[in-house]
């Protein structure tokens, strides 16, 4: 009796050292599980676009499949680039109507800032996706509508971003010809040698936890019609000078003859 209660007071401590190190192992396990997260996009300004937004998130990076669709669809003759991105730092939220300090009829990207923040992650087709890409529009999906998938490395910002709720995903570029004279005429206020439509908002949605346990299989929603790659280079004029955007083949296709159908 002496040994066996020496024996079981030997392994009491060990016991009460191993129940903390099981916890954290769990807990280390449950924190390194992937997390899925969606967006709706809707429109802004006007714009008549409209998408969905999915992520599958595993450690620092993000598996992403998104399709977008009722864009402004040709600049020039050319698919019109839309940049993108995951914006942070804001109220996680996507800007009213009312951000238009200005008067010009829309809410730029640096009106809506409030609302859902600064750029912090670019969704380009190909290369760098940090912040110093946000207006390089030869990486940028084009075309009226288009579906994007793309895996990425997310900074510590835009996963805690996540992590809190305050991430939004905003696709920017508006036509031209749809907007008031003084906006029409602006210059980016994010990239000087832009237009305004360039980089102005055109959808926008906050990044929510999903419950789904997988990407979607074959991606989002992809509507009907044909599928085409984009390869056309585009200009966008500004006053009496024009930038050349010369770009190869994206990453991203668009589907023709759908762009302007009407959605249910």
């Amino acid at each position: 009796m002496r040994t066996t209660t020496a024996a079981l007071g030997l392994l009491a401590p060990a016991a009460a050292l191993a129940l903390p190190l099981t916890v954290g192992m769990a807990a280390t396990a449950s924190a390194d599980t992937p997390t899925m997260y969606q967006a709706i996009l809707n429109p802004l300004n006007d714009s008549g676009a409209a998408g969905q937004f999915m992520m599958k998130v595993d450690g620092d990076q993000a598996q992403i499949s998104e399709h977008v669709w009722g864009l402004a669809p040709t600049f020039q003759g050319g698919a019109y680039p839309h940049v993108q991105h995951i914006h942070i730092g804001g109220q996680g939220t996507c800007p009213a109507p009312s951000a238009d300090a200005n008067g010009d009829g829309i809410v730029d990207t640096a009106e809506g800032k409030d609302a859902y923040g600064a750029v912090n992650t670019t969704l380009s087709t190909t290369g760098d996706t940090s912040a110093k890409a946000a207006t390089d529009v030869t990486t940028a999906p084009g075309g009226g509508e288009f579906e994007y998938s793309r895996t990425i490395t997310l900074s510590p910002e835009t996963l805690s971003a996540l992590q809190d709720g305050t991430a939004v995903v905003v696709v920017h570029g508006l036509d031209p010809a749809g907007l008031s004279e003084q906006a029409a005429n602006a210059k980016s206020n994010l990239a000087p040698e832009l237009p305004l439509a360039a980089t102005a908002p055109a959808v926008c949605g906050a990044v929510t936890a999903s419950q789904m346990s997988a990407m979607p299989s074959g991606g989002v929603d992809t509507g009907g019609g044909a599928s085409a790659g984009i390869e056309d280079a585009w200009v966008f004029g500004i006053g009496g000078a024009s930038l050349l955007a010369a770009g190869g083949a994206l990453a991203v296709t668009r589907r023709r003859g759908a762009a302007d159908a009407p959605r249910k």
